[in-house]
């Protein structure tokens, strides 16, 4: 698994990925800067990767789900509930590839830039 830092203004958030088609062709690209969104407790933004649906893709995640969107080519990250929700889950626009988890989930209620940049966490 490879470890991946989300810097969103003045937040780091740490993640993990996982060992997935998706994963390894977003790793390819990194570093990445973007400018992303919120949709309820979600960030998205755009990655310059496409990528089909993974035979695992869901709509509905847990808190702190690193995913790829396909129809939008994004990245998003999760940590409560969307428009799309029922309740206090985590729901997706529509199906998503789950790419990793975030170490520090807490951290991501703190976000509140738009402007992110993606990068291979500094090795121990």
């Amino acid at each position: 698994m490879a470890r991946v830092n989300f810097k969103i203004g003045d937040v780091t958030i740490e993640s993990e990925w996982n060992d997935t088609p998706t994963a390894r062709k977003l790793l390819e690209v990194l570093p990445i800067r973007s400018r992303g969104s919120y949709w309820g407790k979600e960030f998205y933004f755009d990655v310059p990767v496409a990528a089909s649906l993974e035979p695992d893709a869901t709509d509905v995640v847990e808190p702190g789900t690193v995913a790829y969107w396909p129809p939008g080519n994004c990245l998003c990250l999760f940590w409560g509930p969307t428009p799309a929700s029922q309740g206090d889950e985590c729901r997706a626009a529509s199906p998503v590839n789950i790419v990793g988890r975030v170490l520090n989930v807490g951290d991501l209620a703190r976000i509140t830039a738009r402007d992110v940049v993606v990068e291979l966490a500094p090795q121990d």
